[in-house]
């Protein structure tokens, strides 16, 4: 196994202020993360201005700012500006808002190095979210013949979202329980690789089922390529949560919608699966929270982890989470930022 071969993340302006505490974090989980490798922290990097981000993929270069932003820009109303959860949670406006660091330049590029995507291949996206990186790989596939690239997520707000920006092909899914539609010609029935970024750890039910899908829809050595959050992600932030709700009468572990797997207990789903690993690894992360810890709950722990609790009781559960954890998770300067393992894994099915 190949561990941690680099750390990449945004870091922002008070990076200087981060470097030190990051550091103290690697050197003191190293063995629980490592298996004996080493971590090589990145302590260098800067900032990219919009402006100038781009893609790279395979050699083909693309420009982020005019072919996402403008695209999504020009689908921007009033209305969505107010947009709520769809049934399953998830609202594409908001995302977008308060977590479009999910399909930043800086956080995919590891993810679509693994990817390796090639024009004219047929590429299925779990997860496709609002559809950043799809769209992406769907320029890039339909540059030669045969190229298309599918998306499909559980959530109908996204999935509209994904369809506005110019995906073509999409439908809705829970990754679980994967089937592809038979009344669509325009769907492979088999795929070169299936793809998926910041989606797995939300297949807390049966990740097994996940990976048995995913190899039924690749063709023989089909590629499975994916990053996701995996142990030790969310440290202090998932405890505070489990603790507010047990006091406030919850039940934290069933309340709890996340999958954070070790390298060891995902190689060990790959096998069973029928996959043969190429690569894992678990690199820790930085994720600056530009607008707040309080924000980055509403967004993704307000309709799952608090789901059954009124919108007056999850203001005080992530308020309080919020206050316990602003000791770690905010720096002098009032930044907020907090640790996501990335456990990013390249394999193949085997025939």
């Amino acid at each position: 196994m190949t561990l941690c071969p680099r750390l990449k993340g945004f870091l922002g302006r008070d990076l200087h202020n981060r470097q030190s505490s990051f550091q103290k974090f690697v050197h003191d989980t190293s063995s629980a993360l490592m298996l004996g490798s080493q971590i090589r922290v990145l302590t260098s990097i800067r900032p990219i201005p919009i402006s100038k981000r781009r893609y790279i993929i395979k050699g083909v270069t693309i420009n982020r700012a005019s072919t996402i932003h403008d695209r999504m820009a020009s689908t921007t109303s009033n209305a969505e500006q107010k947009d709520q959860p769809d049934s399953k949670g998830w609202s594409a406006t908001q995302y977008s808002q308060k977590a479009s660091f999910v399909y930043s330049a800086e956080f995919t590029a590891p993810v679509l190095d693994l990817l390796g995507a090639k024009p004219g291949e047929k590429i299925l996206d779990i997860g496709c979210g609002s559809g950043e990186l799809t769209l992406q790989l769907q320029q890039v596939m339909e540059q030669a013949e045969g190229g298309v690239v599918v998306g499909t997520d559980f959530s109908e707000s996204m999935l509209k979202k994904a369809k506005q920006i110019g995906v073509k092909h999409t439908f809705i899914a829970d990754a679980q329980e994967l089937e592809l539609p038979k009344d669509d010609s325009d769907i492979p029935e088999q795929f070169d690789a299936v793809f998926s970024n910041a989606t797995l750890q939300w297949c807390k039910r049966d990740p097994l089922g996940v990976l048995t899908r995913v190899r039924g829809v690749l063709k023989p050595q089909g590629r499975f390529v994916a990053d996701f959050s995996g142990f030790m992600s969310m440290i202090g932030i998932r405890a505070a949560l489990h603790e507010v709700v047990r006091s406030r009468g919850g039940d934290p572990e069933k309340c709890d919608p996340w999958y954070f797997p070790s390298v060891d207990e995902y190689q060990a789903l790959l096998t069973t699966a029928g996959f043969e690993t190429k690569h894992i690894s678990l690199t820790p992360r930085i994720t600056p929270l530009p607008n707040g810890l309080y924000d980055w709950l509403s967004v993704f722990a307000r309709t799952s982890f608090l789901r059954e609790f009124s919108d007056e009781e999850a203001a005080q559960i992530m308020k309080e989470v919020e206050d316990r954890c602003r000791g770690d998770c905010q720096d002098v300067n009032g930044k907020w930022a907090m640790i996501s393992a990335r456990l990013r894994v390249s394999a193949v099915s085997k025939e």
